[in-house]
């Protein structure tokens, strides 16, 4: 499919899914409305001159739309990281949840909710301990998965998995020896997922992180395509492998752990995501990037519209939307490919 189609549905039904997102909820506000609210804010009074009230000022623009945008921004990094690791593994069943990057991430902000005061810390700490947990696992992963010789694709699933399960339980081991009762509710959020948090303030970093992933993978797409033929392929064609992964391995880390940190664990996007874009646009990630990236992010803003509205006045943790969609979706991949590597 052409590659130009493809980016600008993609970007089409986005922006579509973002206005029905900011306008979704338990109090209902009409497109006009919305959209002038929304003109409001960005052009000033002298362009659209205010006719609604307060309340609904307040709901759209200081309660959905920092949401609706963080999700966005969520589902677009964790598909870059997705992207980004089936290539640094040549896997195409790998990502952030299968490699233990995002129980690493978890169990790093847990650690600091357990023994520390995120508030008097400040609020980059809580990103800074999940990146820290994301790379110790993630180069946890990497060194046992190589053992002696070259990366073996099949055991460094099998290392994530195993990374994964040993992590989540220290996770469960500290929410039970907290002195502060309080603190499991807060990981039950961290490990269900969602954006019900989302403040103007707590966008900074998640979009930060985002636009220095989009700027340092971007140029790296060819040396990505050169990565699938194998190490050594790759080098003969003058890409140095080792230093290529190391990049990409933190970038994930850094990339997961702040998302983690602001959205808790949404599993199986940075899993799905990489092969919608590939069945749409081919296997060059000159292209699967972009696409990657608006896909990622119109399936966490419309995840996130299900999970707010399937079951009012109950709100479905969105971790548990993705993996009810992601859970089949990894079943046919897995019998699609029909192995591990």
């Amino acid at each position: 499919m052409n590659a130009a189609v493809v980016v600008g549905a993609a970007i089409a039904t986005l922006v579509a899914l973002m206005i029905v997102g900011v306008m979704a909820g338990s109090v209902a506000v009409d497109v006009g409305t919305t959209v002038r609210i929304l003109g409001h804010r960005i052009f000033g009074p002298r362009v659209v001159t205010p006719d609604w009230t307060r309340a609904q000022d307040l709901i759209i623009a200081d309660t959905r739309l920092p949401r609706v945008l963080l999700a966005a921004v969520v589902g677009a990094a964790l598909s870059l990281v997705g992207t980004m690791i089936q290539a640094v593994v040549r896997n195409p069943l790998a990502g952030p949840g299968i490699l233990g990057v995002s129980a690493g991430a978890s169990t790093g902000a847990v650690v600091a909710l357990r023994y520390g005061s995120v508030e008097g810390w400040g609020p980059a700490v809580l990103p800074l301990a999940a990146f820290t947990g994301a790379l110790l696992a993630i180069v946890t992963v990497v060194g046992v998965s190589r053992g002696a010789g070259a990366m073996d694709p099949v055991r460094l699933v099998l290392s994530g998995v195993a990374i994964s399960a040993v992590l989540s339980a220290v996770t469960s081991l500290l929410v039970l020896t907290a002195p502060d009762p309080s603190l499991a509710g807060q990981v039950l959020q961290w490990t269900l997922g969602g954006f019900g948090g989302a403040r103007w303030g707590t966008l900074v970093i998640p979009v930060a992180a985002l636009a220095v992933g989009v700027i340092l993978v971007t140029p790296l797409a060819r040396n990505l395509n050169v990565l699938l033929t194998g190490d050594e392929s790759a080098t003969a064609l003058g890409v140095n492998v080792p230093r290529l992964r190391v990049i990409l391995v933190i970038l994930s880390a850094i990339l997961t752990g702040v998302m983690v940190a602001v959205s808790g664990v949404i599993g199986f996007l940075g899993l799905m995501v990489p092969h919608m874009s590939r069945l749409l646009v081919g296997g060059d990630h000159r292209r699967v990037l972009p696409v990657a990236l608006l896909i990622g992010a119109s399936f966490a803003v419309g995840t996130d519209m299900v999970a707010r509205t399937a079951a009012p006045p109950v709100e479905i943790p969105v971790g548990i939307v993705t993996a009810l969609v992601g859970g089949p979706y990894f079943v046919w991949l897995l019998r699609r490919t029909g192995r591990w590597s």
